[in-house]
């Protein structure tokens, strides 16, 4: 794996850290935004280094082809990863670079890590926003370790044991496609990604994937050591889903039929109380900043969990993901394992 610029020790003096907001980097006026992501990249990366991420202010981006240039600048070798496994549509812009996922506006989108269910995902995240919304919508951040030291120990140790259990159901209604997923619809090359990819893969008899798999909940930096609370547990789970939605979803796909859930390791339902508890404990510790157009966003993706909060209004913020990280080389506490 490439060296990762994560550990130089670079900072500028001008970084804005306050309690409730994530650290924010004013820029002044610049005339050349792709030119100054790259003569400050070191200094970015470093921010999030030491902080888990930094809001760019000031750098007035103005279109996506601006944004994917960037992001290129701002990438780590070799460059900007491609999305398997999406949990709902994107619109690609370029290669690696996409819209945000189609997500209702009035409902949120709870503190999750980025693809935190692959065995490879991105350690860097990042977001430019083109057209900020009227009222909400804010790419809200929460520390993964702090939020691992707030949770109970008792169920932090389940966890630790048993990991947790996606299950996903592919259809041609709801939720993402094969191809949103898996990058095509052909039956042998979704089978051949989910036996690499410790997926397991069962057809339906409309045609329809049924998949499960387990991963480790909490894994350990690969530059710092530090242990994070790393899993998309809450907002995947059908509680989180706003009650109208769950009723109508159970009610035409059956309880076992929904897009996604969540479950203990061992696949017991993970119940509506504690789902309850974990979005209270990020809440507890979300930071947040309302977007402005033209801001720029770097997260660590494993340090840093993130969330869309409901907006009004349009709103436009395009991601990119970088830094390719094997879940074998952050120390899960289970193995890697389709359940």
């Amino acid at each position: 794996m490439p060296s990762s610029p994560f550990s130089l020790p670079l900072k500028p003096p001008d970084v804005e850290v306050q309690p409730g907001k994530p650290p924010i980097l004013r820029t002044g006026s610049v005339d050349d935004a792709v030119g100054w992501a790259a003569e400050h990249r070191a200094e970015l990366h470093a921010i999030v280094a030491e902080h888990g991420s930094v809001l760019v202010r000031g750098l007035g981006l103005s279109d996506r082809a601006e944004c994917v240039a960037v992001f290129r600048q701002l990438a780590v070798a070799p460059g900007l990863m491609i999305e398997k496994e999406a949990f709902a549509s994107r619109r690609a812009y370029a290669d690696g670079v996409y819209s945000s996922s189609k997500w209702p506006p009035n409902q949120p989108m709870c503190m999750h890590h980025e693809l935190s269910y692959t065995v490879e995902f991105p350690r860097l995240l990042l977001f430019a926003c083109l057209d900020a919304p009227a009222v909400g919508g804010a790419t809200a951040l929460a520390d993964a370790p702090t939020v691992l030291s707030a949770l109970p120990a008792d169920l932090v140790g389940r966890f630790l044991t048993e990991g947790w259990l996606l299950t996903r159901n592919y259809n041609d209604e709801i939720g993402a496609s094969l191809v949103d997923a898996f990058g095509s619809e052909d039956r042998a090359e979704v089978e051949r990604y989910c036996r690499v990819n410790a997926i397991q893969c069962t057809w339906q008899p409309d045609g329809g994937v049924r998949t499960r798999q387990r991963r480790s909940a909490v894994v350990r930096h690969p530059i710092t050591g530090r242990r994070c609370w790393f899993n998309q547990i809450a907002f995947l789970n059908e509680w989180t889903l706003a009650p109208e939605i769950h009723e109508y979803l159970v009610d035409v796909y059956g309880a076992d039929g929904l897009p996604f859930n969540t479950r203990y390791g061992d696949g017991a339902p993970i119940g509506e109380d504690t789902v309850t508890l974990l979005n209270d404990v990020y809440q507890s510790h979300t930071v947040r900043e309302p977007w402005q157009n033209g801001d720029l966003m770097l997260v660590d993706n494993i340090r840093t969990a993130h969330s869309r909060e409901p907006y009004e209004g349009s709103r436009e913020v395009v991601v990119a993901m970088t830094d390719v990280t094997r879940l074998a080389d952050c120390s899960p506490t289970v193995e890697v394992s389709t359940a």
